[in-house]
């Protein structure tokens, strides 16, 4: 089922976010809460998770294509959104293979291009700025290089940014926020994520 996308991280997080629904914790994260303000219209919600993100654009009247590989993932989402009438089509599917084929007014990006080799990752940075309709935005997060916590990657697919990297990606945007996080992982190792969130000329 998940052809090419890297089984040791899906597996990683299939675990993660079963425990994340048997608790009932849905709070969106300090990147998705930083995303939040910047979604509008047509939204695509790419490696959506179990799909707090998705929920909250939802609620805000946001129309949500959300995408994840964990079935787990997207079941619980499907029935979240259905219980609460919101306009969320939420699928699975093969992250690595997939085009996107359609423009979005935004589309999120959260947590997921580091869990590819670097060319399948650079492929899919590339796609999303082809889809993000002039004056949408596209929000982008990755762990960058200083990253120690390494249990939640397939040792062959995974690719950790340059810190610069994504802000370089979107310098002919409008780069709205870029930063640098630092969070303390297990076994004293760390995590460091890069943000970008930039907005397309025109429109």
């Amino acid at each position: 089922m998940h052809r090419e996308h890297p089984l040791h991280s899906v597996r990683f997080f299939d675990r993660q976010f079963r425990d994340q629904v048997d608790a009932g914790d849905f709070r969106l994260n300090p990147f998705e809460l930083a995303a939040l303000p910047h979604l509008r219209g047509r939204i695509l919600d790419l490696g959506c998770g179990i799909g707090n993100l998705s929920i909250e654009a939802a609620r805000r009247g946001c129309r949500v294509l959300a995408l994840d590989a964990s079935e787990t993932a997207i079941v619980s989402l499907r029935e979240r959104a259905a219980a609460a009438g919101l306009d969320v089509d939420a699928r699975t599917a093969d992250l690595a293979a997939w085009t996107i084929d359609e423009d979005f007014d935004a589309i999120a990006c959260i947590g997921l291009l580091m869990f590819f080799d670097c060319k399948v990752a650079t492929r899919i940075l590339q796609n999303i700025r082809a889809r993000v309709r002039p004056g949408g935005v596209a929000i982008v997060n990755v762990l960058c290089e200083g990253t120690t916590y390494l249990e939640m990657f397939d040792p062959s697919a995974h690719c950790l940014f340059g810190r610069d990297e994504l802000a370089s990606c979107f310098a002919d945007w409008r780069i709205l926020e870029s930063r640098i996080d630092e969070f303390a992982a297990p076994g004293a190792t760390a995590k460091l994520f890069s943000t970008v969130i930039a907005r397309r000329p025109g429109g």
